[in-house]
């Protein structure tokens, strides 16, 4: 009912009074009020939904002076989900990633759990498929996790690589149905495959991820750079904040953010709390343990 009123409210110190059909804003920061109900009833008018995490976004982004521009989100539809499903950025943020990773041919995509880095990759790179501008997909992430060893999981390899892989296909089957996939990863057009499986190769016509990046050591991370070929497009995702790396092992991907960052056809993305589009819960965990760390002074408590 009210509740996205309530929260401009309560984000603005301001008093919306309802009259008829119109809303009568009181306080010093009507403006800012005004700006935002604009820019739901546009969202609303733009893309025929207004949920309430889209709302809270528009509150955010315009109370932090994030550009936002609901027309232009609207219309930048990457691809269509295998529902039907228009799949779009929903922040600045994730534009700004999304638009980097047109522009470039190798693309840094750093930030915190729920950001999109990985699914909105995934959904660039299928419809660089869809649209024969690449031959085939291919998506690496290290097997490593928490401190846990391979050697000890049942199976056999493939077996050992799949429950580090699986966040990989969850995007996949999302963006293409599981079907489409599976005939597409037999007919070689998507690998999914452990990083140590990128060593010696010269990946030409291909869209690469490496996800999970900051689990990589320097050596794998120079390791899977220079894999990349002519007519091919890169995209690193990782959260430096999450490194699981045994004690000692510096990680490649906070080494490459300091390497590389001048070296022209590469661009680094920096997504934040304010780009988590999953539960609120999430963006407030990470609010938490960002606060916390800044106090402790240390970033892997």
């Amino acid at each position: 009912m009210d509740r996205n009123v309530k929260a401009v409210e309560r984000a603005t110190g301001t008093t919306i009074i309802q009259r008829n059909s119109e809303l009568l804003i009181q306080g010093e920061e009507g403006n800012r009020a005004r700006d935002m109900l604009t820019k739901m009833a546009g969202e609303l008018k733009a893309t025929g939904k207004l949920d309430s995490q889209k709302a809270d976004y528009i509150i955010e982004a315009l109370t932090r002076e994030i550009p936002y521009d609901e027309q232009e989100n609207a219309r930048d539809i990457i691809c269509y989900t295998h529902y039907g499903k228009p799949l779009r950025p929903k922040t600045f943020g994730q534009k700004e990633y999304v638009d980097a990773i047109r522009r470039n041919n190798m693309v840094f995509g750093v930030g915190p759990a729920g950001t999109g880095k990985t699914y909105l990759a995934c959904a660039m790179a299928v419809n660089a498929l869809k649209n024969k501008e690449i031959e085939r997909i291919i998506l690496a992430r290290p097997a490593v996790e928490a401190g846990e060893s391979l050697g000890f999981l049942p199976g056999d390899l493939q077996e050992k690589v799949d429950p580090y892989l699986r966040p990989l296909y969850d995007a996949l089957y999302e963006i293409m149905g599981q079907e489409a996939a599976a005939r597409m990863k037999e007919k070689g057009a998507i690998e999914v495959v452990p990083l140590a499986y990128m060593r010696g190769r010269t990946l030409d016509n291909s869209f690469i991820i490496l996800d999970e990046a900051q689990n990589t050591t320097r050596e794998q991370m120079k390791m899977f750079l220079t894999r990349m070929g002519f007519h091919s497009k890169v995209v690193v995702t990782g959260d430096i904040t999450q490194i699981d790396l045994p004690k000692g092992k510096g990680s490649g991907l906070l080494e490459a953010t300091r390497v590389l960052k001048h070296v022209e056809g590469i661009r680094f993305c920096y997504l934040t709390d304010v780009d988590v589009v999953r539960h609120e819960l999430v963006k407030r965990i990470i609010k938490a343990y960002n606060e916390y760390e800044k106090k402790s002074g240390d970033k892997r408590k």
